[in-house]
Order: C-alpha cells, then sequence, then structure tokens
C-alpha cells in the first residue's frame, strides 16, 4: 500500500525542535494537523472558484432587516395580491395557526371567579376591536395575517371612558408595520436610544414606539401628521424572531425570487403558445421569391393588415402550396413546475399538497407524516410567538382595564390558560381510540383531551349533565349515555354510579 503524503509539511522549524525535544516537536505538530484537519471540515467556508460571487455579511440581524424591510414588505404584499400561489400559502398558515380563534379561559382555581371572568371576556371579545369591524378572533387572524405578510404588526391598548353596556372600558387597535417611524434614529452614549423608531433605554428594554397615526402609503390621507411617542405597555408587537432581533421579515422571504420566476416563466409560456396558435399556415408561391406573411384583409382605406390571428393563414403572392405550422412541444414541464412549487411551499413552511391542492403524488402515510411535521411547527409558533406576544399582553390589558371598572377584585392575579383550535383528524376512528386509550392508561386526563379539541372541558360536562338530566325526565335512552347503556351498545346490568358488590365467597 502507497503512504499518502502529508498535507502538514513538516519545516525547518519542526526540525530543530526535534532534535532537541522531540516529544514537544511531536505534539508541536500533533497540533498543526489537528488545525488543518479543522480548517480543511467546511467545505462552506472555502475560497475559490466554486464560491465565486457567493457574498455573506456578518450584518446583525437588525441592520439587514433596516435595509432590506421596507422592500420585502412590498413586494410580499404584491406577490399575495396578484399571485395564487403566495395568497394560497399565507391563508393556509392562518387558517393553521389561528382558525376559529385561540380561546382564553380564566385559570384562577376559583370556579366562580373563573365563570365570571369568563363570562366578562366573551361580552368585551365581540366588541373589542376600536374600529368596530370584528372580535378578537377576528383581531388574532387579521394580526397573524400581518406578521406572516408584513413580518410585524402591532396592537395598541385603547382605554375608554365607559365600556359599552356597563363592559370593559378598552378597544385594541391594530396597525401594520409601516406605521413605525423607522427612519427615527437617536444613540446615546449610555446605551440608550432609538432604532429603527424604537425607543430603548440603556439596559435595552423597550420603552417605547414612534408611530404615524396614520398610514404613511395612505394616498387619502389629507395631511401627515407627524410621529407620536407611544408607551411600551400600550403597545403589543407580534413577530417571529429567528435571530436575536427586534423587527421581523415576511414569511415567504426565502420563496420570493423563486415565486416571480415562476410567475414570469408561466406568462411567457403562455405567450409563447399564444403566438404558435395564431399563424396556422403560409401559401407558398413559385412565381415570386420574395413572399408576404401579410393577411389579405384590407382596411377601409386599403391598406395590408398586418397582424396576427388566432387561426390566422397567411398568403404569399401568387400561392401555389401550403405549409402548416407546427407548434414545438415542451417535455418534462409538468415536473418541472412541481419542483418550484415543492421550493417554493418549504419556503413557506408549508406542505406541497396544502398550498397547491395536488394530493396526486401522496398517500395516506405521507400525508399524515407531512401533516405531522407541520403541526409540530403551527403548535411552536402558537405557544411561543402568538400567544406570549399577542395574546398575552391583551388578556393583562382586559384583567386591568376590568379591576379599573370595578368588575374584578383588585387584588385578584388572574391568568388565563389559552387554548388553540384543534387540528381535524385524518383518521378519526384510530384518533379516537388512542385518545381513550391514554385517558385509561393515564397518560392525560379527560379535561386534556377535550381542552385539545378547542373546547372547554367546564362547559362541556355542565351541559352533558344538563342533556342527561333531560334525558332522564324523558326517559329517553341513547346509546353515548354510559350510565345506561355498555360500549358495545348492551344495556348495563348494574348503575356505574354504584360500587360493585364482591361476589359471595360462600356459594359455588
Amino acid at each position: 500500500m502507497k503512504p499518502t503524503t502529508p498535507t502538514v509539511r513538516w519545516g525547518l522549524l519542526d526540525a530543530v525542535i526535534s532534535g532537541i525535544a522531540p516529544r514537544t516537536a511531536s505534539r508541536r505538530y500533533a497540533a498543526r494537523v489537528a488545525i488543518a484537519n479543522m480548517r480543511r471540515g467546511y467545505d462552506g467556508a472555502a475560497r475559490g472558484r466554486a464560491t465565486d460571487g457567493w457574498v455573506a455579511g456578518g450584518t446583525s440581524a437588525d441592520a439587514e432587516i433596516a435595509v432590506a424591510g421596507p422592500l420585502l414588505r412590498a413586494r410580499m404584499r404584491d406577490l399575495v395580491r396578484n399571485n395564487a400561489i403566495a395568497a394560497q400559502a399565507v391563508q393556509v398558515l392562518v387558517n393553521n395557526i389561528v382558525g376559529s380563534g385561540i380561546i382564553p379561559r380564566a385559570n384562577t382555581g376559583d370556579a366562580e371567579l373563573d365563570k365570571t371572568v369568563d363570562q366578562l371576556w366573551q361580552r368585551w371579545a365581540a366588541t373589542c376591536d376600536a374600529h368596530g369591524h370584528t372580535t378578537f378572533q377576528g383581531l388574532l387572524s387579521l394580526a397573524v395575517r400581518e406578521m406572516i405578510e408584513g413580518g410585524d404588526v402591532f396592537a395598541l391598548k385603547r382605554p375608554q371612558r365607559k365600556g359599552a353596556a356597563g363592559g370593559v372600558p378598552l378597544r385594541i387597535e391594530l396597525r401594520e408595520a409601516d406605521h413605525l417611524d423607522e427612519a427615527r434614529a437617536n444613540h446615546l452614549r449610555d446605551g440608550s436610544g432609538i432604532r429603527q423608531g424604537i425607543e430603548y433605554d440603556k439596559s435595552g428594554n423597550r420603552v417605547a414606539y414612534w408611530m404615524h397615526p396614520n398610514h404613511p402609503g395612505n394616498s387619502l390621507a389629507v395631511t401627515q401628521s407627524a410621529p407620536v411617542r407611544v408607551s411600551a405597555n400600550m403597545v403589543a408587537h407580534l413577530f417571529e424572531r429567528q435571530r436575536v432581533q427586534n423587527r421581523g421579515v415576511p414569511w415567504g422571504t426565502p420563496a420570493m425570487r423563486a415565486i416571480r420566476d415562476v410567475d414570469d416563466w408561466q406568462n411567457a409560456e403562455l405567450v409563447r403558445k399564444k403566438t404558435e396558435a395564431c399563424l396556422v399556415g403560409i401559401v407558398f408561391g413559385a412565381e415570386e421569391d420574395q413572399m408576404s406573411i401579410a393577411p389579405t384583409v384590407q382596411d377601409a382605406d386599403g391598406n395590408r393588415v398586418e397582424q396576427f390571428e388566432p387561426g390566422l393563414i397567411a398568403y404569399a403572392r401568387g400561392g401555389k402550396d401550403i405549409k402548416f405550422n407546427q407548434p414545438a412541444s415542451t417535455a418534462g414541464v409538468y415536473e418541472w413546475h412541481r419542483v418550484q412549487l415543492h421550493i417554493i411551499a418549504a419556503g413557506f413552511r408549508v406542505p406541497y399538497a396544502l398550498m397547491t391542492g395536488d394530493l396526486s403524488q401522496t398517500n395516506f402515510a405521507s400525508s399524515r407524516v407531512g401533516l405531522n411535521e407541520f403541526r409540530r411547527m403551527v403548535a411552536q409558533i402558537q405557544h411561543q410567538t402568538v400567544i406570549p406576544m399577542f395574546c398575552e399582553p391583551i388578556w393583562r390589558w382586559f384583567i386591568e382595564m376590568a379591576q379599573v371598572a370595578g368588575l374584578l377584585p383588585t387584588d385578584a392575579h388572574i391568568p388565563a390558560q389559552w387554548t388553540p383550535p384543534r387540528f381535524e383528524s385524518v383518521n378519526p376512528l384510530q384518533d379516537a381510540q388512542a385518545d381513550m386509550l391514554e385517558v385509561r392508561a393515564g397518560f392525560s386526563s379527560l379535561p386534556q383531551q377535550i381542552a385539545r379539541r378547542g373546547l372547554d372541558p367546564e362547559t362541556l360536562i355542565a351541559d352533558w349533565a344538563a342533556f342527561a338530566d333531560k334525558t332522564d325526565a324523558l326517559d329517553l335512552v341513547f346509546d353515548s349515555d354510559p350510565r345506561l347503556v355498555s360500549k358495545a351498545g348492551l344495556a348495563q346490568t348494574n348503575d356505574p354510579s354504584q360500587p360493585v358488590q364482591p361476589p359471595d365467597q360462600g356459594n359455588t
């Protein structure tokens, strides 16, 4: 076996040291070899012809967003307005993150207080929109859409002098990322200052936002008022953090170029097909070498009309023969298009089948695997971004204003338990059986399983008890009543609410 040539050369200094202290020379050479191996291990950091043109800066996330943020928002909104794939990707994300709503329930441990708070929330949530258009869940859906499409959204606390119908005197106003005065900057020696319209103290905590009262891009506004300083405790800022950053970017940013390229390719392909379909054939003549593909149709002035139309036959002077046009077929278009759509779906972090509606390449097992991973991502966004950055601040505002109005005790700490919407089951029977086994094995409780379905366990149990009392009064028996009917649909021989009597050991 031929020995390999070492990649680290044995230098003159190594030879000198080895003659005096061989062990030191050995350790030194081993360290040089280890360093060379570390450098050689990262191909992505290599410099050469293969990486020419790869420009990667070491700027912070805030510095990159400050430069590219406004243009990214404008381009993403244009894609969502005019591109069906981008619009569907955003809608799929909103449907799964918010759905019918993320429901809060008071969790103080006091059943009566929890019931009072929940009823107060339901009344307030129906009219909490400062613009009077929707409910709290509608505001949440719009906020998540703005986060995905524009990168940021702001919810402003708007205290009222008096609540509607004696309710909580609070309204919520949503503002887009463009309302922030991004050009405002002020850096002080103690570390405090204003960056991208957000004011920080010397510890790096947010203390205020500088916002335009009207949208800067509103062409209907007669005058644009100066930015106003809004205290940070009056603002809930919703955005996704992918680095240590203070602003967000649109979710589809990695797929923007791919969407644009596919859109341009589709338009070019459509124009090519239309052009090929316009010219059906050309009639050739033997007498003249010069030919004209202009049609023989003339206008009112006797001029030839030189244009292409579907089904057009062009005549050459003295034509005696005809050659029909044969449009060229393009192979592999569907496969190439599907690959591009997969890239776009990955950039938006949505399953390809949900974004396109194309289920031809999926089966039951693959669809479940893909949905499970997508649902884990959705649950992460719900519990680590949407709830702590948007829902919880608004809940605190609600409790604070309710206590100020005397509707709730001022000395009570009232946290909320938020329940996201349930995911629709791909196989309802198997999933229901698995949930039952988990409860029977003690891996989860019945209230937890009820909450996973987006329902309130207390409300469900109360409804079930009221319905059971009504059916008992009417002498009605349903298979869904475990008190009277077994799982197999047979009448219970004993009352399940009574303890089972042990058998008489004296009888055989």
